[in-house]
């Protein structure tokens, strides 16, 4: 076998004991890996190329930073209770209305930073109590709260493992729009429906408003949600009248938007809540910049054209199973690394399919990592959030539904030529 072979096996072998043994943060984890893996190919510890792959991902970590602080600054003012609230005393005798805009709600936050974990601790934590209260059981709540997570971090227009294969193979993030939603919501809504929507069909309104967040709009009014108005505007803007001036970028969208919430609603100390979302997100960005390492000492090794080689040689079938078993699995250590390390190969692989619509496809399977034990972010935080102190009863429900969306991504990918006359614009 050839060098680059047990380069790889040393290096994930390393990023494993590092993880499991060691106990370190992953992003160390994945450096560590890195250096090794230099010093068995005899280049020492190559600092240029460290510090080169540490702002491989620069774009997504900026867009991660502000978005989170966005979110959580918005959560702080009140809007975000206040949508949860209006959705459920609107809605609560529209049982099938209310739970789409309810899966909405939780995917939102997903949709903006990327990260499932950001939809779970924001939008999941605010309407759990009243998931709970509405009928459904706990652990079909923490199912319905992992599940739309999940898919919120696939929805545009945010989605990071897109970027990461996009980043490896030279393919610009446009055009995602549409593939990605239909990735992502159909799947989102039928789970959630067949989660939830028998226990909502009769609901005692009286019974859950102490659950709601306290109403703020009769205290702020329309302001309230002036920074969603203000980042839905900005967004749009830039995808409609794409020029100079309008071309603003995602990190100063978020920080443009985040300034319009001062005196929206309930006070906040700036610094506290920016010093909150930044901790919560700092093992994610912590994370892209261990893989930007990792990737960069992978090609300097060679052991990322051994990967795509190997992956362009397989038969097709054992290809697609490759695809459904390893992608999920290795993104139960990061579904971010799972994109770059096996999804840009794989990508390669299926030349010839639709490059928007098969990445689209691998990153929907590659998500279902975020339910995956050891990590199983998602999963975890959505148990904690319902107060379920087995995570595994959770994963038990959602196993079926995560087969499902397998399936669903590989069937894009199979499909990609066909899809792409209608999704592609």
């Amino acid at each position: 076998m050839v060098i680059e072979f047990y380069i790889l096996i040393v290096m994930l072998a390393v990023f494993a004991l590092a993880v499991f043994l060691g106990r370190f943060p992953i992003g160390v984890s994945l450096a560590l890996a890195s250096i090794i893996g230099a010093l068995m190919a005899g280049y020492g510890i190559p600092l240029r190329h460290l510090v080169e792959g540490s702002f491989a991902y620069l774009d997504p970590i900026l867009i991660i930073a502000s978005a989170i602080v966005y979110m959580e600054i918005i959560k702080e003012t009140g809007a975000l209770g206040e949508i949860s609230r209006l959705i459920i005393t609107h809605l609560h005798n529209r049982p099938f209305w209310m739970l789409l805009l309810i899966t909405l709600f939780i995917m939102f936050p997903g949709m903006i930073t990327g990260l499932s974990t950001a939809a779970v601790l924001t939008t999941g934590a605010i309407v759990a109590p009243a998931l709970m209260h509405l009928g459904i059981p706990r652990k079909k709540t923490g199912s319905i709260i992992a599940m739309a997570a999940l898919y919120g971090m696939i929805a545009p227009p945010i989605n990071v493992p897109v970027m990461i294969i996009g980043g490896g193979v030279d393919m610009p993030y446009v055009g995602f729009e549409l593939p990605l939603l239909f990735a992502s919501l159909p799947l989102a809504i039928v789970t959630t429906l067949f989660l939830g929507y028998k226990y909502v069909r009769k609901v005692n309104l009286e019974q859950i408003l102490p659950d709601l967040p306290e109403s703020q709009f009769s205290k702020h009014g329309i302001r309230l949600f002036l920074p969603i108005f203000v980042l839905i505007i900005l967004m749009l803007a830039t995808r409609l009248f794409p020029n100079k001036y309008t071309s603003l970028g995602m990190p100063l969208i978020f920080v443009i938007s985040s300034i319009t919430a001062f005196h929206s609603g309930k006070p906040f100390g700036f610094l506290r809540v920016a010093k909150k979302a930044i901790s919560n997100a700092m093992p994610v960005m912590g994370i892209l910049v261990g893989i930007g390492m990792f990737i960069q000492i992978m090609s300097l090794t060679g052991v990322r054209g051994f990967l795509i080689v190997k992956a362009v040689q397989l038969p097709s079938f054992w290809l697609y199973i490759g695809i459904i078993i390893s992608l999920p699995l290795f993104g139960a250590i990061s579904s971010y690394g799972a994109s770059y390390v096996l999804g840009v190969p794989f990508l390669l692989a299926l030349l010839g399919r639709n490059e928007i619509i098969v990445a689209s496809g691998l990153t929907l399977i590659a998500s279902l990592g975020d339910l995956m034990p050891p990590t199983a972010l998602a999963g975890i935080f959505a148990a904690q959030v319902v107060d379920e102190s087995n995570y595994f009863r959770i994963l038990k429900i959602c196993l079926p539904y995560a087969l499902i969306t397998a399936l669903y991504g590989m069937g894009m990918i199979l499909l990609a030529n066909i899809l792409a006359k209608f999704l592609i614009v």
